[in-house]
């Protein structure tokens, strides 16, 4: 629902949901899970797909997400950001709700790592995903240019009747 409410911001192509629909279920039974955790994960790679840009490297998060993109508190905060320094991570994404259990965290770890408190899902993307890639055009060397030429007077005016004449 975020991702198609808020598919022009993100940049995924407008034509995309009219002929496909997307639905992820995380039932009980399938992975061990102690929660939702996983659900700010999981947008972040589907939009990450759907806009054609890279999750950053070294980076992890965890929240639970709303339906309008909000992003909740989640358990196991000290663990995680443990299990992250251990893999060599140096940015975390957390749930703003979350700040506090940060007092948890050894002195050690917690300079080593760069924290963001998250509010909603546009704060993730903000922070996880790289930038949009502006094109470019290509540069074409000035000998190979073509010169810029004049049109004459007689010309351009049959030009303007005739685009005055298509516009009728």
């Amino acid at each position: 629902s975020f991702i198609r409410t808020n598919a022009e911001e993100l940049g995924v192509d407008s034509e995309f949901f009219d002929n496909m629909d997307i639905h992820i279920h995380v039932p009980a039974g399938a992975i061990p899970k102690d929660g939702p955790s996983a659900g700010v994960t999981m947008l972040t790679v589907l939009t990450s797909l759907l806009t054609n840009r890279k999750v950053k490297k070294h980076l992890a998060m965890t929240g639970e997400i709303t339906l309008r993109g909000a992003v909740l508190p989640v358990g196991g905060i000290k663990e995680k950001v443990l299990a992250a320094y251990r893999a060599g991570i140096k940015t975390i994404l957390l749930p703003a709700w979350n700040r506090k259990d940060l007092e948890d965290i050894p002195a050690n770890v917690k300079k080593q790592i760069s924290f963001h408190f998250i509010n909603d899902m546009m704060d993730v993307v903000k922070l996880a995903l790289e930038p949009v890639k502006e094109k470019k055009l290509p540069v074409v060397p000035a000998k190979k240019r073509k010169p810029v030429m004049s049109v004459k007077k007689k010309k351009s005016a049959s030009i303007r009747k005739k685009v005055a004449k298509a516009k009728k």
